[in-house]
């Protein structure tokens, strides 16, 4: 299982938030140097979110193509992702996989158009989960819709992996929704990543248990709550238990 450091940006700034609110959370500086610094460190993969653009206002793209160009781990993409010029242009950029949301689900053209131009393994799906129900634009709307029926669905249609976020403790660390990954994991044969109030390395190892293939982490590493190290060490080499 891979440790995913989150890497959120906000006006140009690293940021974690809670519940995707602005205006809650903190600032941990320049989103390039906290990017390095999680390489540096031997992550193996980032999670890129550009706030701004999830949330319709503007975007932060010449930060994430910096830390494109200057990273050589893998690193994921998502925010904003409505068009498949805007798709191509990340991929084209250097991320290994963008993370499409509210288009997946407002504009479903988009995301087969996607999928048919692009390998599926480089197309995932943002499980963004609010009260149950799919969040869309920035966490700001739900859609009447269950994450557990989209994923078959959308895995039918070729995604190639899923996000799954449940906003409602998104940034507090009381814990990841650990029983949703492992119904998500159940379902479907594409990779699982789980992410959302991560809090301390009993989440790591449960995520791991529930067949997770990542776990985004973001506030609890920032904050010093989880050890980077330790995580990676966990998520590596402890066998998985049954």
């Amino acid at each position: 299982m891979q440790i995913i450091p989150a890497v959120d940006i906000r006006r140009e700034k690293c940021v974690q938030l809670v519940g995707g609110i602005p205006g809650t959370g903190k600032e941990y500086g320049d989103p390039v140097q906290a990017a390095l610094s999680w390489e540096e460190r031997g992550a193996d993969c980032l999670h890129i979110v550009d706030l701004d653009a999830a949330m319709g206002e503007g975007d932060n793209l010449e930060k994430v193509a910096e830390i494109l160009a200057n990273l050589s781990i893998d690193v994921q993409v998502g925010g904003g992702i409505r068009t498949v010029d805007r798709a191509f242009e990340l991929l084209s950029l250097g991320a290994e996989r963008i993370i499409v949301g509210t288009a997946a689900f407002t504009k479903p053209e988009i995301l087969q158009d996607l999928i048919e131009k692009a390998d599926s393994g480089s197309v995932m799906v943002a499980l963004d989960v609010k009260g149950g129900k799919i969040a869309v634009e920035g966490w700001k709307k739900e859609k009447d819709l269950d994450p557990i029926d989209m994923a078959k669905n959308l895995e039918a249609r070729g995604v190639g992996g899923f996000l799954f976020t449940n906003v409602d403790v998104e940034g507090k660390m009381v814990g990841l929704d650990t029983e949703t990954v492992k119904d998500l994991v159940k379902v479907v044969n594409v990779p699982i990543i789980a992410a959302g109030g991560v809090k301390s390395i009993k989440d790591v190892r449960e995520a791991k248990d529930a067949g997770a293939s990542g776990i985004v982490i973001g506030t609890a590493l920032y904050e010093g709550k989880i050890s980077f190290e330790e995580a990676m060490e966990v998520a590596k080499n402890e066998k998985r238990r049954n």
